[in-house]
């Protein structure tokens, strides 16, 4: 669970929770209010998982940045539902791995929007850059990227946390293909989203649905695979987060969420 929807900010979305600002309380972040983290412990209550899945989400994309970034020379990243900073943001990242790396944010929650400042940070070789889009218009997405990016070499496309904030998954899917279908071939999809596979899970997500935020569907990872059709996966394939080549002699416990890396051949 992530974000993609606008939420408008201001005192009466006080009383409302923004899943930006849970996943951010989960991660140990500062960015949040009390509505958030009464959200976050009762999801947590019933899925005690859930804040684990956070933090594995964010070591998995620690681990799958520095892959492209270090192993296979990619400079590009396209990460769409940002989130708020925390730690080990994309570019940071990246850019550790690689300085010349160039990375742009798209959200559209203005709770991401005030914070984008602390994701333009960038080495002075590399660049990052934040666009205000809908995951709904992928179009406006790409045009506004090809305005930072170079679409004619490798762009790694970003979709973490995020598809399931589309709640029709054919239309999920749609978007995942259209994204991939403005790169250039030898770019790279990353992705993780939640598996409906824990009946706890899928109550707390219920529940959290149910308290007005803007909701998040789990699927089945049969639908999950649906958006890596036509591409090129990486071993081990889709897995669980934390299963996706895990640091050496590490023994992670898999979680509901569930992500992979494919090429665009």
């Amino acid at each position: 669970m992530q974000h993609v929807e606008r939420q408008e900010t201001g005192p009466e979305n006080e009383r409302v929770p923004n899943s930006a600002r849970i996943w951010n309380y989960w991660m140990g972040g500062k960015d949040n209010y009390e509505v958030d983290r009464e959200a976050g412990d009762a999801y947590l209550a019933i899925a005690p998982q859930a804040d684990a899945m956070a933090r594995e989400s964010r070591a998995y994309l620690i681990r799958a940045v520095t892959h492209l970034a270090d192993e296979l020379d990619i400079r590009q990243f396209l990460d769409i539902g940002a989130g708020l900073p925390t730690h080990d943001n994309t570019h940071e990242v990246a850019q550790r791995a690689a300085p010349e790396s160039k990375v742009v944010y798209v959200d559209n929650d203005p709770v991401v929007l005030a914070h984008a400042r602390a994701l333009l940070i960038s080495t002075p070789e590399g660049a990052t850059n934040y666009i205000d889009a809908d995951l709904h218009e992928p179009d406006q997405i790409i045009e506004g990227a090809e305005k930072f990016l170079d679409f004619d070499q490798p762009i790694a496309l970003m979709l973490l946390g995020v598809l399931g904030h589309i709640q029709d998954h054919a239309e999920a899917t749609s978007i995942a293909r259209h994204l991939q279908a403005a790169l250039p071939r030898g770019s790279y999809f990353v992705h993780y989203d939640g598996i409906n596979a824990d009946p706890d899970l899928n109550k707390a997500q219920q529940g959290y649905d149910d308290t007005g935020a803007v909701p998040y569907v789990l699927r089945s990872p049969m639908q999950l695979a649906d958006y890596y059709e036509g591409l090129d996966l990486l071993e081990p394939r889709i897995v669980s987060c934390p299963l996706w080549r895990p640091a050496p002699g590490t023994s992670p416990e898999p979680t509901d969420i569930h992500g992979g890396v494919a090429r665009k051949s």
